[in-house]
């Protein structure tokens, strides 16, 4: 079993975060057919995906396979469908992460093309307060001034990983600006916004934040 720890905090802008520490050792990107607390796995939603078909349109690979088909196939999370987004890689091998700004998984630079995992978002620029708002533009940011649930994913320079949700319904900005005060006391490097609104969901144990209940086709687990 992994060494995950859950928490919940209130920042001084009055969201509530959510948020499961762990190692990316333990993270596995899946499909998923429900919303995310009826299945058994501590986990949060992944990236967008197509109401209609369910085609995921944010990269969602490991070890160079998308979760939901083949690679190069449109839906499978092979690709950021539309735009070059920011995408969080775990590469194993060298034990580093990176945010690679990307269409598809064909573009991702990892040392060994076994032993990775990719999760496609939008950038969040921790270290960029200045600039991180039009990088987010760029990258076509749905509902950045919109009050709704958020999800994020986001790693600190010690290498634990922090899966992140809130159910306070809040802007772009004030989830972002809760999550640098809040998380990983000063040691957060950088992160992705992950889907949001009714699609932020999450379950940990006992824990469970329902969004609004839908459906969601890709989930970031720990084993």
């Amino acid at each position: 079993m992994s060494k995950a720890a859950y928490s919940k905090c209130t920042a001084s802008n009055g969201v509530v975060l959510h948020a499961v520490k762990c190692s990316p050792n333990d993270v596995q990107l899946r499909p998923c057919r429900t919303n995310v607390y009826s299945q058994p796995l501590a986990a949060v939603n992944g990236g967008f995906f197509d109401f209609a078909s369910g085609a995921l349109l944010s990269i969602s690979v490991q070890n160079d396979k998308p979760v939901k088909g083949s690679r190069g196939e449109y839906g499978s999370g092979w690709y950021n469908a539309k735009y070059a987004r920011g995408t969080l890689v775990w590469d194993a091998a060298a034990r580093r992460y990176s945010i690679q700004v990307v269409k598809s998984a064909d573009e991702l630079q990892v040392s060994d093309r076994n032993r990775y995992w990719a999760q496609g978002g939008i950038s969040m620029s921790l270290q960029d307060d200045a600039r991180w708002q039009k990088i987010a533009q760029q990258q076509n940011m749905p509902n950045m001034s919109g009050k709704v649930y958020r999800t994020a994913l986001v790693y600190g320079s010690g290498l634990s990983l922090w899966l992140v949700v809130t159910n306070t319904a809040c802007t772009a900005s004030e989830f972002r600006s809760a999550i640098k005060q809040k998380i990983g006391s000063g040691t957060l490097t950088d992160g992705v916004f992950l889907d949001g609104s009714g699609s932020s969901q999450l379950h940990y144990n006992s824990v469970s934040l329902r969004g609004d209940g839908r459906t969601v086709h890709s989930i970031i687990s720990i084993m």
